[in-house]
């Protein structure tokens, strides 16, 4: 029998944490099926601020969101917007308003929340590009095993993961895996090198602080959800554009739907 050195060691190697993280990516193949019979409330918040704190721009959105068989669909509910203008807050309902010819932050704002949290082909709107979590991602990066903790009751293993090629421009960060049902539970990333040199000079452009964080919920038997989704960063412009943004989203009142189309509520559980 081994002692239990030996097995702590054996449970801290590269090969495990690589066998852990093969379990979620087949569970995310199935978690797209399986997320496909909830329908949902998700709540947008985007913040733009100018580099002295205060507010350039900030939109909130609520959508429910209902699953289609290549990725879900979103309807609009409530809207509010408001940006500053010549010392005085202007408040907005009407998404993509333009309050002059060339809106700078209204096309930030805008293009931001549709590319991080609209991703029609995810169940959850989502994008998974940002990640390692499914079989194709996993591949161009390396995970270590960290140790073993306790959310909410349930045992959760700790992940870190790292780019397998060291020049590559990638993620960097850590990933909580439950350990029961092989889900994630919380993903934290950060960019794993600053903008290279290159990309500040010939496209003058500097990107800092960018890093998600991720945690998930669930909701039944096997069935996880984003429950939260956040970043902030900053972003200098050659010409002078010089903002901080923040965006952050909140799914919940996950309702499960039949092929009738009915709605049944279900109460999430953590």
């Amino acid at each position: 029998m081994l002692s239990a050195p030996v097995l702590l060691l054996l449970l801290q190697s590269p090969e495990a944490a690589g066998s852990i993280m093969a379990k979620v990516a087949a569970n995310q193949d199935k978690a797209q099926s399986a997320r496909s019979r909830f329908v949902y409330k998700q709540e947008v918040y985007t913040r733009i601020l100018r580099t002295n704190n205060k507010l350039a721009r900030e939109e909130k959105r609520e959508y429910t969101v209902t699953p289609t068989p290549d990725g879900t669909r979103k309807e609009l509910v409530k809207f509010a917007g408001k940006y500053e203008h010549k010392g005085k807050i202007v408040e907005y309902d009407d998404p993509g308003h333009k309050h002059k010819d060339t809106d700078i932050d209204g096309d930030v704002i805008e293009d931001l929340t549709d590319d991080f949290v609209n991703d029609k082909q995810s169940k959850d709107g989502v994008t998974m590009d940002l990640f390692p979590l499914t079989r194709d991602k996993q591949a161009d990066y390396t995970f270590e095993l960290e140790g073993t903790k306790e959310i909410k009751g349930r045992k959760v293993y700790r992940i870190s993961f790292k780019p397998a090629d060291k020049e590559d421009f990638g993620w960097t960060g850590e990933v909580l895996v439950d350990a029961e049902e092989y889900q994630p539970v919380n993903v934290f990333t950060k960019m794993s090198r600053g903008v290279p040199w290159g990309v500040k000079v010939f496209l003058g452009t500097d990107v800092k602080q960018l890093g998600f964080n991720l945690t998930y919920t669930r909701v039944a038997e096997g069935i996880w959800f984003p429950a939260t989704y956040g970043t902030e960063f900053r972003i200098d412009v050659l010409w002078g554009y010089k903002r901080v943004i923040t965006l952050a989203m909140t799914n919940s009142d996950f309702r499960r739907a039949d092929v009738e189309s009915t709605i049944e509520y279900k109460s999430s559980q953590n």
